[in-house]
């Protein structure tokens, strides 16, 4: 099995439910006591928060780059980047080390053309919404530009993500809010949503949106898990010939 490099902690809130998915997709795959080789460096978020605040994105991916440096040297066969914004510095992360960089919006994007999506709803930080970079790389990916809410929907999914969920605050009023934002994205044309914060999902769940929506956090687990066990089913191929 291949050794699975987390960079966490932003939230640890989302961490944890990447923690949980590949050690159920590992046990599923192998047995009930099979778990994942996992390796966790856990960022303090509010470092990160106040460099994103700031605009010091060269800082955050040098933060960043230096967490994937240490997980290659402690024995990481992998890395992922456990939040969907920090994806914005993944290649100077991918560029630090000499390992594969397992990338959300790559794998996201892959699992929306699977699926016959076209046309997808981004929930997610104002940075991720806003910036253009998961856009323009979702574009080169799968071949199609998400929609995002208008202002003020992108500013309250913002404030839930960081205020709440991000907290460990998972509110029913926000929960309908989302949902009210949901609505107006398919009302916007949108025929699918991509909840693209590794938080979203801790209050909307995705199969309960009125049009496919698909996990982020969930898909990329699935794809660290698949990479981690492809060692273990060509030893078994190796074993048997």
């Amino acid at each position: 099995m291949k050794r699975i490099g987390l960079i966490g902690g932003m939230s640890w809130e989302s961490t944890a439910v990447y923690y949980r998915l590949l050690n159920e997709a590992v046990r599923a795959a192998g047995g009930p006591l099979d778990s994942a080789d996992i390796l966790l460096h856990s960022l303090n978020f509010s470092d990160v928060v106040a460099l994103q605040k700031a605009g010091r994105w060269d800082l955050a991916a040098a933060m960043l780059a230096d967490s994937a440096r240490r997980l290659e040297r402690a024995g990481a066969d992998c890395v992922l980047i456990c939040t969907n914004t920090m994806h914005l510095v993944s290649a100077e992360v991918a560029g630090a080390v000499s390992i594969p960089l397992i990338d959300i919006i790559a794998e996201t994007g892959a699992r929306l053309r699977a699926a016959g999506a076209r046309k997808p709803l981004l929930l997610a930080t104002r940075y991720t919404m806003e910036h253009g970079f998961y856009a323009d790389r979702l574009e080169q990916a799968a071949g199609f530009r998400p929609i995002v809410p208008q202002a003020a929907d992108r500013e309250t999914v913002h404030r839930v993500i960081f205020e709440e969920l991000c907290a460990g605050r998972v509110l029913e009023t926000s929960r309908r809010e989302l949902m009210t934002i949901v609505e107006r994205g398919v009302a916007m044309g949108a025929d699918s949503v991509i909840l693209g914060c590794t938080e979203i999902v801790l209050s909307l769940d995705p199969s309960a949106l009125p049009v496919p929506g698909f996990d982020s956090t969930a898909i990329h687990a699935a794809a660290a898990a698949r990479v981690a066990m492809e060692a273990c089913d060509q030893l078994r191929e190796r074993m048997v010939a």
